[in-house]
């Protein structure tokens, strides 16, 4: 094959590569280059989040009759009004619970929790508060 041609058939080969173009009957694309993109907060925040208002909800008689702050049930990002404290050594949160409902009908809250969870979200370090709020 002629240098001209050969170089006219690659071009070709690679536009039809790169632009999207059918080669053959079959149709390719360019390789999208993947961006990371971090999680707004670690998973490890998310995960102590969960286990602090599971353990809440266990701890004073299951959904039926005990629902944490609605802050229990977002991201564990250093917005969330539930989270006190976020160290090395782990998680704290402080939260307000009640009867189904009582939040949305601006009843007042009958439990307050304080717990500790550590810092890889797996491990409920300690319920340093349970009872009628302060």
């Amino acid at each position: 094959m002629p240098a001209r041609l050969a170089s006219a058939a690659a071009a070709a080969l690679c536009s039809g590569l790169l632009g999207g173009g059918a080669v053959a009957g079959m149709a390719l694309v360019a390789p999208q280059v993947a961006l990371a993109q971090e999680a707004p907060v670690p998973f490890s925040a998310v995960r102590a989040l969960n286990l602090a208002r599971n353990t809440a909800i266990q701890s004073n008689g299951g959904l039926s009759v005990y629902r944490p702050a609605q802050c229990m049930y977002e991201t564990a990002n250093a917005g969330n009004q539930c989270l006190i404290s976020s160290t090395s050594e782990g998680y704290t949160f402080r939260f307000l619970g009640g009867a189904p409902g009582w939040q949305q009908g601006n009843l007042a809250a009958t439990v307050e929790t304080e717990i500790r969870i550590s810092s890889d979200g797996r491990t409920v370090l300690g319920v340093d508060y349970n009872g009628a709020p302060r």
